[in-house]
């Protein structure tokens, strides 16, 4: 049972969840309107999939200095600073007169973003003790899954309502309200200390994925054109590999990949990142499906995930407790077969397919989702609990990352799969059943690492 006191540790935590949970809705709330975006800028799926990609790609690059600014820096400090920088790109977003100003504000947007969400998770493991994480992460799992699967919809609504531009005045508002009370409320510190940051680090932190991440996104438009696809992805590959053997020379890291020798943490770690990628892919490609293959509105195509996000709120809060009372094992195998089935079943989707249909079927994936993120999560982060801060980074970053190479991927291969045009026709049907197939054996690969690396009697820093 959770019980809170109103101290200062817990009016400092709510406020921190509340502010992330509002920029984590940020990331996703826009996937509703990029076909209207597509018809007000004139351009493309995979020029318009760069409004939501980039968000993650930011928020990717971001969290692996999470570390580093929680050792360096006051706590309330952090929060304002993070809800100034995402006021500042709502504002922009709102009055964008163009495509490329409408990506560069996101990109600020995500920098506040990217600072917040994991200093959040940090200062919650701080707090609470360990053998009550898998509780406390469950009411978590609302920023990290939650809110942006709620996104959509809420998005879709405002979209058909107001238009496009009105959810970045929304966020303006509540940000304004947010630092206020932030400023006035917040009176909780942690040590802090002269940590130095390494800058070639971050650098080539920012090289690596950027690279590998444009790449990625080019491939529909310029198929593997060397300058496009192939020189990105070699300056990234290249460049992350730097990255990770510097961090094994230099005495105090940008990131500290010794825990990553921990193979149960490698897994969790490899088992979250991999359902996030297709999470992300899917907040992407079924909006574009139901829109722009379906032909359906932007409500309705919210609609169609609302009852999903429902049972996905459902399960992200009561999957760790049924880790706690079952075993995390039993539960992360139970996440496989539901996500496994749900992608199969989008595998029958049509051009003509019942809204009801796939309202229900979408229920069977969230499942999956829902039970997954938040066990693997908390018992992956358990396992090196004395490392917390670089263990969160690492976490969160890997996650991040693949999250944002997964939406990319995901509407690279539909665009693929239709012939380079998604439109109202077979092809494009066929094309997303094809994506959904791919999802699907990321799904295997995800219970095999379960069924090989995640136990229930593991110590923790083993």
């Amino acid at each position: 049972m959770i019980t809170m006191k109103f101290d200062t540790e817990t009016i400092t935590l709510i406020i921190f969840i509340i502010a992330a949970a509002l920029l984590s809705t940020a990331q996703s709330i826009v996937t509703t309107g990029l076909s209207e975006i597509m018809i007000d800028f004139q351009i493309s799926s995979t020029t318009a999939q760069w409004i939501y990609s980039s968000f993650l790609l930011v928020l990717g690059v971001m969290i692996p200095i999470s570390a580093y600014i929680f050792r360096r820096f006051k706590i309330k400090i952090i929060l304002l600073f993070s809800l100034i920088l995402f006021l500042i790109g709502s504002i922009i977003s709102y009055i964008s007169p163009n495509i490329e100003v409408l990506i560069t504000s996101r990109v600020i947007q995500a920098l506040g973003a990217g600072i917040l969400l994991p200093i959040t998770q940090i200062v919650l493991l701080k707090i609470i003790p360990v053998e009550k994480w898998q509780v406390y992460m469950g009411l978590f799992g609302f920023i990290i899954g939650i809110a942006p699967a709620i996104a959509p919809t809420v998005g879709g609504l405002i979209i058909d309502s107001v238009g496009w531009r009105s959810i970045f005045l929304i966020f303006a508002v509540i940000t304004v309200i947010l630092i206020a009370v932030s400023a006035v409320a917040v009176k909780l510190d942690f040590e802090t200390g002269e940590y130095p940051l390494d800058f070639i680090s971050l650098i080539l932190c920012v090289v690596a994925c950027v690279g590998i991440m444009l790449g990625f996104s080019n491939i529909a438009e310029n198929g593997f054109s060397l300058i496009y696809v192939i020189l990105p992805i070699v300056v990234g590959v290249i460049t992350l590999v730097l990255f990770i053997l510097r961090q094994y020379k230099i005495s105090h890291p940008l990131l500290n990949l010794k825990v990553l020798k921990n193979k149960y943490f490698f897994f969790g770690t490899m088992f979250s990142a991999i359902l996030y990628f297709t999470m992300c892919g899917l907040n992407v490609i079924m909006p574009l499906f139901a829109q722009s293959v379906a032909y359906h509105s932007a409500t309705t195509s919210g609609i169609i995930l609302l009852p999903a996000t429902i049972i996905m709120i459902i399960f992200n809060f009561i999957g760790p407790l049924m880790a706690n009372r079952f075993g995390v094992r039993k539960i992360l195998i139970l996440s496989c077969i539901f996500s496994i089935a749900g992608y199969l079943v989008m595998m029958t989707y049509n051009v003509n397919s019942d809204v009801n249909y796939m309202i229900g079927t979408q229920i069977i994936r969230a499942i999956g989702a829902g039970l997954g993120l938040m066990p693997a999560v908390t018992w992956t982060l358990s396992i090196v609990h004395n490392d917390v801060e670089d263990a969160t980074a690492i976490n969160n970053t890997v996650r991040q990352i693949i999250g944002a190479v997964g939406s990319a991927i995901a509407v690279v291969l539909m665009a693929v799969f239709a012939g380079g045009n998604v439109a109202h026709n077979a092809i494009s049907a066929a094309a997303f059943s094809e994506t959904s197939l791919v999802m699907s054996i990321l799904a295997v690969a995800m219970l095999v690492i379960v069924i090989i690396f995640v136990h229930d009697d593991i110590s923790a820093d083993v």
